[in-house]
């Protein structure tokens, strides 16, 4: 699922010094001239230094002693559910899996061919994947498998976005919409397949506005006419649609399907919230997904104006109501799965989220609550960039999304990978 590191490049400059050396011609009617002893000194040239190129993950040394345990880096008691709540410890090996199964892949065998930290491999990503699952299944409670992970495992720390760990966090998930595989009056609102030749597309791209129209109503006179997929009856469904990468679909035949990312324009994200708040429409701080939909909700007509500034277009295929699908090819399972920039983070490895997340309440309120949370690294997306970033995967529906919608804050992200 792609939802939609700025590298810092350095440009070094050579400073070339040209010694020029004087010949002093002697003229035979006058006497010889010494030569001068008192050159000017000239400064050394200057070597160029290359800066250091900072990894994205770091080991750390545990401390030997962290009291209270649930307190502690590794504790997931979500495993085993808390008061009356199942727990997930099904979902986590499924995820553990899923992520077996792609390291049995060639893409993977290449993505771990140029990994930029040498003792992370593929082989010790797998090894680990392996002996995590054992602990999870033999372990009777937190406490046991923190401990064991603890013992077994080196943890590495992403460097953040500061360098100093601190990571931010959204959320993403799979909503649920209505849909209809033909146009109609009320139905006329369409996601697109991919253009057969869309690897021949010149750069730069076409915009959003070019492709469907300042209103998403351009039909025949786009040059996507002929490849609509799938029509909405809100124009907004189909935008967030793209915005998380999948959806799942009831159409109006009765029947289900689903739909997930196939390509992309080359565009940056642009966050259409932001754009509200920069024109006094919302404030920013305090800003949620819930907020931006309900403003459009209650000024539709204002669809027409923001959605075109994010300019990236994003393409879908059928894919039968299955699972979504996360950047490595594998099922994303809720609050086990996590997106991240797959330039610098290891792909399918073992993680721990330490963050701070919504949870809902008895009366139906969500509360946020800081946890560990075990997690698989199969996803990626195009706002989420650089080491200090992290997309963490909430599941399918409108639950998931009230609480993908709200999450947002700082917190740590660390990779176990077996002792050597």
């Amino acid at each position: 699922m792609n939802k939609t590191l700025a590298l810092v490049s350095l440009s070094l400059g050579f400073f070339l010094v040209n010694h020029i050396c004087s010949v002093l011609a002697q003229v035979p009617t006058f006497p010889p001239q010494p030569l001068p002893t008192n050159f000017p000194e000239q400064p050394p040239p200057q070597v160029p230094s290359i800066p250091e190129v900072q990894p994205p993950l770091k080991p750390i040394t545990l401390e030997t002693v962290c009291t209270p345990a649930y307190q502690c880096l590794g504790w997931d008691e979500q495993i085993w559910g808390t008061k009356g709540k199942r727990g997930d410890r099904k979902a986590l090996v499924t995820a553990i899996d899923n992520s077996l199964r792609y390291l049995t892949t060639s893409k993977a065998i290449a993505a771990y061919q140029n990994y930029p930290i040498p003792e992370i491999t593929l082989d010790r990503v797998r090894r680990s994947l392996q002996r995590f699952r054992q602990l999870v299944i033999s372990s009777r409670s937190p406490a046991q498998l923190q401990a064991a992970v603890r013992r077994e495992f080196v943890f590495y720390k992403s460097v953040g976005n500061d360098g100093q760990g601190t990571v931010k966090f959204t959320a993403y998930y799979e909503p649920v919409y209505t849909a209809s595989r033909v146009r109609t009056p009320i139905y006329k609102y369409p996601v697109y397949r991919l253009p057969p030749d869309f690897d021949q597309w010149a750069k730069p791209h076409p915009k959003r506005i070019d492709l469907e129209g300042k209103d998403g109503l351009l039909g025949d006179k786009s040059p996507l006419h002929g490849l609509e997929l799938f029509w909405f009856r809100d124009r907004l469904d189909p935008y967030l649609a793209q915005i998380q990468g999948s959806a799942q679909l009831r159409l109006t035949d009765g029947t289900r399907t689903s739909i997930g990312y196939a390509g992309g324009t080359d565009y940056p994200w642009i966050s259409v919230g932001k754009e509200l708040a920069n024109d006094g429409k919302l404030v920013l701080k305090g800003l949620t997904l819930p907020k931006v939909i309900a403003y459009f909700r209650q000024h539709p007509h204002e669809l027409n104006n923001y959605l075109p500034r994010w300019e990236r277009f994003v393409f879908f295929k059928e894919t039968g109501g299955t699972a979504a699908t996360g950047s490595i090819g594998v099922p994303v399972t809720p609050e086990r799965s996590i997106a991240t920039d797959k330039s610098l983070m290891p792909p399918g490895a073992l993680a721990i989220v330490n963050s701070r997340f919504p949870y809902p309440t008895r009366n139906g309120k969500l509360v946020f609550r800081r946890v560990s949370r075990f997690v698989l690294d199969q996803d990626t997306g195009s706002a989420i960039k650089g080491p200090g970033r992290v997309d963490y995967f909430m599941g399918t529906g409108k639950l998931a999304g009230d609480r993908a919608g709200i999450t947002g804050g700082n917190g740590t992200l660390y990779y176990l990978l077996l002792k050597e």
